[in-house]
């Protein structure tokens, strides 16, 4: 009986998530829910069924669908051909470059599938089907205390994975949503075995650099093409030569009619995270403290990193990749904290918390359940406010050198050695497991420009934190490495441990592994340091997730609340890297007073931006004369013009590079790549009038590939629809 009231209530909270009242833009719904969408999805274009979108009995469209753990791709052939960005694909492209063979610089085609290369820390997986596993877990752990229920939880909860994935060789999670209010259960078929097989220069993948990095006109060719393969029998497998191409059960066909301003467009993929339930106080904190903080520390940490790569093709192509990834993150920060103040969100939170109290005061059986939940959530941020800056400068600046996280690697070691007697084997297995991954550890390090940014960070560090809330390990540096200010003592505390500590390179953590000892690790200075940061994290860390913990508690009161304070409206989860859909249309935006901006750019922007051997907009001359002459073959719309982004009024974000864009037919019309700078919020709030997604043009992309780099054999394998 308990069991069968538990379905129940589930079932009708299942259907209060799925009645529609928001603008068809906004949202990242439930593959499995879509059904409940779908009538609006027809009335402003779609032209398949529900069924076609999500089905685990034939196939549809999310069988072309992939995650890669960081981004997105889709499917685009009978042989495994798989599309995502360029940003995506750019640790792949990292990893294959040397200076002999600058793949990031000159882009890279393969014309036999022999010359494809190995993109080893890609990972394809596909969504086989998700399930809402609500009752079960709530069966379990209804009416225990905190740490049982945490515990009953894992326990049902690896359960329910090994049930999912018996006699296959599946994966399955399950990822809460709502705050936690409800559970859904994921099962993949994941493939390792993925390939490089195009690449763009990076003058057409990251045109525009970080100065059009979230900018609107956009002119950036940013995608790159992989294979996924599989076993001969059909089954994932590790690399090898004898593997075969995959075969997925759905793949996307290429319109070639391009697109028009109220077109239909839909998107597929696996955005990474938001938090549209955010609070205002919350988000003062940000504003006021955390941003900030962010900004200024991967401020210096790229200025530093760039100095370097300037002087260095070895170190440009070392660090190509983590110096993109931090670009991205410092310039989304600052636009986030300008559109935080200029749009006034917080002012907007704090009105739905209003609504929220009156609801939750308006009667008793509800002042029981929500009456001091807004209250306790604001005692809570007042509380987190004491150690938001202590956490950010620890992780951001104390212990964000390379050289520093690579300590935390022989820690299984040191354990070990610390036993009496030690055992042998166990202490053999650590090393080995260490020896595994020097590899990957040691492939975009390099070591003279970390010990540049530790010291450079550890000086703001030192400067900015009030001596109560630092670490004393600093204090202790700059007593005993005297120079003439505090960056000129962590320079020289840098120089002398980065010289002494066996971490700083492949070679000498290698001798290290061959003869280890408990004396070698403490004497080293790296080690030292790292031990004594891990200290000084004990001194706020519990304090904060005590914090943190009381937050997430009520913060599931408070989206229960508000769940219940509207019925009959759906309220869409916050995306968690599970497959979601935003449907919409092509669209323009009006940026502000008298500025209007056009729902596409063309070649003719490209040109008036190109600047010659300039880092950001600079072209090849081949394409300069290409799109001057206008040779642009069948890749040119109706006006003869060669489109190559345009815009969308799609909800997506971060995790979402590289998805599809889709049409009424369910054909592809481009890989989604960006957003706006105007609706930097979107990952708090949704905006209807700014929020835009930033699409590179199916149609672009396929004249890079075929008229430009004449990878004709990898366009031969796709279907263009005409």
């Amino acid at each position: 009986m308990k069991m069968k009231k538990i379905l129940v209530a589930s079932l009708l909270l299942l259907g209060t998530f799925n009645v529609k009242a928001n603008a068809p833009d906004e949202g990242m719904w439930l593959p499995m829910l879509i059904n409940k969408n779908y009538e609006e999805m027809k009335k402003i274009g779609f032209k398949l069924t529900a069924s076609d979108v999500y089905n685990v009995n034939q196939s549809s469209l999310k069988d072309a669908i992939v995650s890669m753990g960081f981004c997105t791709g889709e499917m685009i052939s009978a042989d495994g051909l798989m599309l995502t960005n360029h940003h995506c694909g750019y640790g792949s492209i990292q990893f294959n470059s040397t200076v002999e063979h600058d793949y990031l610089t000159d882009g890279f085609v393969a014309k036999t599938r022999a010359e494809e290369l190995q993109a080893p820390e890609i990972v394809a997986s596909f969504l086989v089907r998700m399930e809402d596993v609500t009752p079960q877990i709530l069966a379990a752990t209804t009416g225990l205390g905190d740490a049982e229920k945490d515990a009953k939880q894992k326990e049902i909860i690896k359960s329910l994975t090994t049930e999912a994935t018996k006699g296959t060789h599946y994966q399955a999670i399950v990822r809460d949503v709502f705050g936690g209010n409800q559970y859904l259960l994921f099962v993949y078929e994941r493939f390792t075995d993925v390939r490089l097989a195009f690449a763009p220069p990076s003058s057409v993948g990251k045109f525009g650099g970080d100065t059009d990095n979230w900018m609107w006109p956009r002119h950036t060719g940013d995608f790159s093409v992989f294979r996924v393969y599989m076993g001969k029998d059909g089954k994932p497998a590790a690399f090898s030569k004898d593997n075969v191409p995959y075969k997925p059960k759905r793949y996307l066909n290429i319109s070639m009619k391009g697109i028009a301003e109220g077109d239909y467009a839909m998107i597929m993929g696996y955005p990474g995270r938001t938090n549209r339930y955010a609070f205002a106080t919350e988000m003062d904190n940000s504003v006021e403290r955390t941003n900030p903080a962010i900004i200024k520390l991967l401020g210096k940490r790229l200025e530093v990193m760039k100095a370097d790569m300037d002087k260095s093709d070895y170190t440009r192509i070392k660090l190509a990749a983590t110096y993109a990834s931090t670009a991205n993150s410092w310039k989304y920060y600052i636009g986030q904290n300008e559109g935080l103040v200029k749009l006034d969100v917080i002012a907007g939170k704090k009105t739905v918390e209003n609504d929220f109290n009156k609801f939750a005061n308006s009667t008793d059986a509800l002042k029981s359940k929500y009456s001091s939940t807004l209250s306790n959530i604001n005692t809570s941020y007042e509380e987190l406010k004491k150690y938001s800056l202590r956490s950010s400068y620890y992780g951001l600046a104390g212990t964000a050198s390379v050289t520093v996280k690579l300590a935390d690697l022989i820690k299984p070691i040191t354990e070990e050695l610390k036993k009496t007697p030690v055992n042998t084997e166990a202490l053999n297995k650590a090393i080995e497991k260490v020896k595994a991954g020097l590899k990957d550890t040691y492939k975009d390090y390099v070591p003279a420009t970390d010990e540049k940014v530790m010291a450079a960070l550890l000086s703001i560090y030192y400067n900015d934190i009030p001596k109560a809330d630092q670490p004393a390990i600093l204090e202790e540096i700059v007593k005993k490495h005297k120079g003439a200010n505090a960056e000129e003592s962590f320079k020289k505390y840098c120089a002398a441990a980065f010289k002494k500590s066996f971490l700083t390179s492949k070679e000498k953590m290698e001798a290290f592994l061959a003869a280890p000892s408990l004396k070698k690790i403490e004497a080293d200075p790296i080690v030292q340091y790292a031990t004594k940061m891990a200290e000084y994290r004990t001194t706020f860390m519990p304090a904060l997730m005590k914090v943190q913990a009381s937050i997430t508690k009520d913060k599931k009161d408070y989206v229960a609340g508000l769940l219940e304070m509207n019925p009959g409206k759906l309220m869409y989860p916050d995306a968690n890297s599970t497959m979601r859909i935003t449907y919409g249309k092509v669209s323009g935006y009006v940026a502000k007073d008298a500025v209007v901006y056009n729902y596409y750019t063309t070649s003719r922007g490209m040109l008036e931006k190109y600047v010659p051997k300039n880092e950001e907009f600079d072209i090849p001359e081949k394409l300069v004369s290409m799109l001057k002459n206008k040779d642009f073959g069948q890749y040119a719309n109706e006006k003869g013009e060669l489109v190559i982004s345009f815009l969308t009024d799609n909800d997506i974000t971060g995790g979402n590079s590289g998805s599809p864009v889709i049409n009424a037919n369910g054909e592809l019309i481009g890989t989604a790549y960006d957003g706006n700078w105007e609706a930097m919020t979107g990952d708090l709030v949704f905006d209807k009038n700014f929020k835009r997604t930033i699409v590179c043009d199916i149609r672009y992309l396929l004249f890079i590939m075929d008229k430009y780099a004449g990878a004709g054999n990898l366009v031969s394998e796709l279907t263009l629809v005409k």
